[in-house]
């Protein structure tokens, strides 16, 4: 019972994280929008039915159905119909309609005397102020909550404590993980080291980290090496004699080596049997940025490569292709993750909180690269509008041509309609595939 409830409380934080990061992604419109005089008719979180409203002002805030976003409306977001273009008739084709459409919308928000509080007669820094708002607060609750995770509960790192000693030495090859009677016995067992020592010096170096310590071992093989380790709040001098052994060559990402002919690589090292205990270590502020910059590489070479691996998890999903863990995830995916790191008991509740706000840092990031996405109805969408009329306006004035006036971005419906569809499609996928065909993480 108390692993269900726990998983309750770790589905109940992310989707109060969430609609958090949504909300304030939509303050991030909101503000600027408001302080540049734009009017604001809703400020809403979801999409479908509303649950619940109440009007503050000349602003309608309000809960809807679909947890799956949010929006701000804004009055006149598409600029009327140029002079000349042709007016809608019952010939007109369904796209040209639905650009009508749109641009009768957007006319019913300007009420008559507040033609000036529109949307597309801001200057164009202004209207790329306003839709960077939203992805730039998504960064900046991924900053913070990287602050929190980093330099708060901080990282998971080895410490010169020792957290296991091997009573045996098994060679590489072995695939055996328990010691059987015959089995030589592991050097620093032998030499009466146990776990909780805390490592004070290895043959006369004082030790300040673990690696300092592997690499001292590794290059005393067969050498009696004099030990100084901290049990019980006392130093204890102690003689051990690291054993040659064979070991699998690793990279710096943890990988196994391997030969030309895809064999994995070996080496003769010292080994003494012991490995580290895990603390956290708080990490300094400046150690945030880096952390987020990579975040963001890692989501935008996701979404760069969106169309394969949506393609994979159809596999999945649909035949017998597994998971990717690197891969996208729906918001039920995220829930069921949080809910699971939630409900670990062998995990310290500091550690599982930690997890879960990174877990929301790193949801914070792909909202902020997401949104980024130059396609209507994203708001790099409506940033690269801006930024084309910016340039058009630019070269206007530098040659002496007439103000060739706002884009027409109503003219992008249609584009948007199939934008829509193609995020919907893409959602149910992901849901799906994250209910039938989970990730396994742990």
């Amino acid at each position: 019972m108390e692993t269900v409830l726990l998983y309750v409380v770790g589905v109940l934080v992310m989707v109060v994280g969430i609609a958090a990061s949504i909300a304030l992604h939509e303050l991030g419109h909101f503000v600027p929008a408001k302080l540049f005089g734009v009017k604001v008719g809703q400020f809403m979180i979801g999409f479908g039915k509303t649950i619940f409203s109440r009007r503050r002002g000349e602003t309608e805030f309000g809960v809807k159905a679909l947890p799956l976003g949010g929006y701000i409306t804004m009055a006149g977001m598409y600029p009327p119909a140029t002079e000349g273009s042709r007016a809608r008739t019952s010939s007109t084709g369904f796209f040209q309609t639905l650009v009508q459409d749109a641009r009768s919308v957007s006319a019913d928000t300007i009420a008559e005397g507040e033609e000036h509080r529109t949307f597309y007669r801001l200057p164009v820094f202004k209207r790329i102020i306003i839709m960077l708002g939203g992805p730039a607060m998504n960064l900046l609750i991924a900053v913070v909550l990287y602050g929190v995770v980093l330099s708060g509960f901080g990282v998971a790192q080895e410490s010169t404590t020792l957290g296991s000693v091997s009573a045996c030495v098994l060679p590489a090859t072995s695939e055996r993980q328990e010691c059987e009677p015959g089995d030589p016995i592991a050097p620093g067992a032998e030499g009466g080291l146990e776990p909780g020592d805390v490592l004070v010096s290895l043959g006369g170096t004082e030790v300040e980290s673990w690696q300092q310590a592997t690499a001292i071992i590794r290059d005393a093989a067969g050498d009696d090496l004099d030990v100084v380790v901290e049990r019980d709040g006392e130093t204890l001098p102690l003689t051990v004699t690291p054993s040659l052994t064979e070991r699998y060559v690793v990279d710096d990402d943890g990988q196994i080596v391997e030969d030309a002919n895809g064999a994995p690589v070996t080496q003769e090292v010292g080994f003494l049997g012991i490995g580290a205990a895990l603390e956290n270590v708080r990490q300094p502020v400046t150690a945030v940025p880096a952390a987020v910059g990579d975040n963001v590489v890692r989501v935008a070479e996701i979404i760069i490569n969106l169309p394969q691996r949506l393609i994979d998890v159809a596999d999945a999903a649909f035949g017998q292709g597994e998971r990717d863990p690197n891969g996208p995830l729906s918001v039920v995916g995220v829930g069921r993750v949080a809910g699971e790191i939630a409900s670990i008991d062998t995990i310290p509740i500091v550690d599982r909180v930690s997890v879960l706000v990174g877990l929301l840092a790193s949801l914070n990031v792909a909202l902020f690269v997401f949104n980024l996405v130059p396609l209507l109805p994203l708001d790099g969408g409506h940033i690269a509008g801006a930024l084309v009329e910016g340039v058009r306006r630019f070269f206007a004035k530098l040659f002496g041509r007439k103000d060739p006036g706002p884009i027409d971005t109503a003219k992008l419906v249609p584009l948007t309609l199939v934008v829509v569809m193609l995020l919907g499609a893409m959602s149910l996928l992901l849901i799906y595939a994250d209910i039938v065909k989970p990730i396994d993480f742990f």
